[in-house]
């Protein structure tokens, strides 16, 4: 299921690679993250809730908004 998750606190690129690493290390694919709009895109099995997508981002050091379909 594609997902839509906005995210705050990413300023540059490093932050755009370290929310593409988290969502990545989750298992999502097709994962785009915007650092303009700071809204990421990806493919998200069902299996994975948005409690686990929230967490792994937030450990990453960033905050998760809200997750919606995409």
């Amino acid at each position: 299921m594609k997902k839509k998750i906005y995210v705050e606190g990413m300023s540059c690129g490093h932050c755009v690679n370290h929310v593409s690493e988290a969502l990545n290390e989750i298992g999502a694919t097709e994962i785009e993250v915007n650092l303009e709009s700071k809204v990421a895109t990806a493919e998200i099995g069902d299996s994975i809730s948005d409690d686990v997508i929230k967490l792994a981002i937030e450990d990453a050091g960033y905050d998760v908004v809200k997750i919606e379909k995409a």
